[in-house]
């Protein structure tokens, strides 16, 4: 079993100031895997101090020069791909070929797109050609505080962290407690790659121990927090008293609107976009709206499609999904399931319980629901498993308005193979991001959402200005 009680406080791994161990559990076995500690006040004003005491230098350090660290942070990354890979399955559940690509590769390619971002930036610049001695100074905030979650933990961590650096912040990252053992790897990375000390810090904790003092800390200049609307709505609470900073991304209930001109895989590609990562992602695609001319056809491929689905172990290599990532998560799932059932829902395919095969482990059946209703829970919450919700409609204003009538508003889909049509959805449907048919967002788009999705932007260039301040200079030298 591992044992990582230490904190990377001030470029040192330190104890903690009180010993306060913290189970991690392999979600594929309910076994315990490692044992952490979970910080307290003086962990977290350590760790704060340290970050503010290395603001100065670190802020002051020519933009190339932390590009070239954060360059380093890259290659020492990719070396240790497979540790990291290794850490993600073991912890949060994900397939270990899920973790070596997606997990893994999504702070990879997050580092890439920001030291691209990064090389282009201008952090000085003239407000325009006429009034070039009035200057536009891009400043970083000060001292972060980084809160993230357990379902894409390198893709979060890396979306902050980076932005951070190059921005020229420095920091306190808190990770979940139920996914750590990939951040204390990380911070090796961070160590190994040279970033000065007191730049990076971590501290264990939960929400309600040091989430709550970073939130709260006099001398935390921003927050920066991915999970739970209901954590999100008591970060800006807790932030409002010392007036910071605060960037949210938040929860989402995605729609996926299927026309009946889209192309043949448009159902089985969405379907498939919802089972990944066990349906643990803010941005899935979690209520089909299909056009009714196609509506039985379509529930019929949904199920085709979700049959296909293998679960298995997150240790074992394949095409499977895992277990979601603990009791509280799959008990939450079961009862949204049950729910949906007792409200009306007609279950396609999937369940309540297990998969055939499994008595322990946080597995969870692949589950389809059709006849889904705008009043009906499943239809409004976020369920965060692999379980899909399917409902009709009659006409284009129909799919805008059923899309649009949620709290969230992170990503939503189109599918048409009319062009004007997909353009029009996209300016009208009320969410920070809208994939059409299939095509991901370019390296380096911004990332984020509106309503209770949250506020803010992630990744590329967009990440980087999240991190900075803007200082406007009137009467500058420009001969100087």
């Amino acid at each position: 079993m591992i044992e990582k009680r230490q904190f990377y406080i001030n470029g040192a791994w330190v104890n903690p100031a009180a010993p306060r161990d913290h189970n991690v559990i392999d979600p594929s076995t309910e076994e315990v895997c490692a044992v952490i500690s979970l910080g307290d006040q003086a962990d977290t004003d350590a760790a704060v101090a340290a970050a503010k005491a290395a603001w100065p230098a670190w802020a002051a350090t020519p933009a190339e020069d932390r590009i070239a660290l954060i360059e380093k942070l890259l290659e020492v990354y990719m070396s240790r791909s497979e540790e990291m890979a290794q850490a993600i399955s073991t912890e949060m559940g994900a397939p270990i070929d899920l973790a070596r690509t997606a997990q893994v590769g999504a702070g990879m390619a997050h580092m890439k797109n920001f030291i691209n971002a990064a090389k282009g930036f201008d952090f000085n610049k003239p407000l325009s050609e006429k009034f070039n001695d009035t200057r536009i100074i891009y400043e970083p905030v000060g001292v972060a505080a980084l809160i993230t979650p357990w379902n894409w933990p390198m893709n979060q961590i890396t979306l902050k962290v980076v932005a951070a650096l190059v921005a020229g912040c420095t920091m306190v990252l808190k990770p979940s407690e139920e996914s750590p053992l990939d951040a204390l790897l990380f911070a090796e990375m961070v160590d190994a790659a040279g970033i000065p000390a007191g730049v990076f810090n971590l501290v264990n904790g939960d929400g309600t121990g040091v989430g709550t003092q970073l939130t709260a800390h006099k001398d935390v200049d921003m927050v920066s927090f991915t999970g739970s609307t209901r954590a999100g709505t008591a970060i800006s609470k807790s932030a409002a008293d010392t007036v910071k900073k605060v960037h949210l991304e938040l929860g989402g209930k995605g729609a996926n609107v299927i026309f009946a001109d889209a192309d043949d895989k448009a159902v089985s590609r969405g379907v498939m976009h919802m089972m990944n990562n066990s349906g643990q992602s803010c941005n899935a695609p979690s209520r089909m709206l299909v056009e009714r001319a196609i509506y039985d056809q379509a529930v019929e491929q949904a199920a085709a499609t979700v049959a296909k689905v293998q679960v298995g172990n997150a240790h074992d290599e394949g095409r499977h999904i895992g277990p979601v990532v603990n009791e509280v998560q799959f008990n939450k799932i079961q009862g949204l399931i049950e729910k949906g059932i007792s409200e009306g829902a007609r279950l396609v395919t999937g369940g309540p319980g297990r998969p055939d095969g499994f008595n322990r482990g946080f597995y969870v059946r692949p589950t389809i629901f059709a006849d889904v209703t705008p009043d009906m829970t499943i239809y409004r919450e976020e369920i965060f498993g692999p379980v899909l919700c399917i409902s009709p409609f009659d006409s284009e204003e129909e799919a805008v308005e059923m899309a649009n009538d949620t709290v969230y508003g992170l990503t939503n889909y189109v599918q048409t193979q009319d062009g004007a049509k997909a353009n029009r959805m996209a300016r009208v449907l009320r969410s920070g991001m809208v994939e059409m048919n299939g095509q991901p967002r370019g390296p380096g788009a911004p990332f984020g959402g509106i309503k209770q999705s949250g506020n803010g932007r992630e990744g590329g260039v967009f990440g980087i200005e999240d991190f900075l301040d803007i200082k406007a200079v009137s009467g500058w030298s420009v001969d100087a």
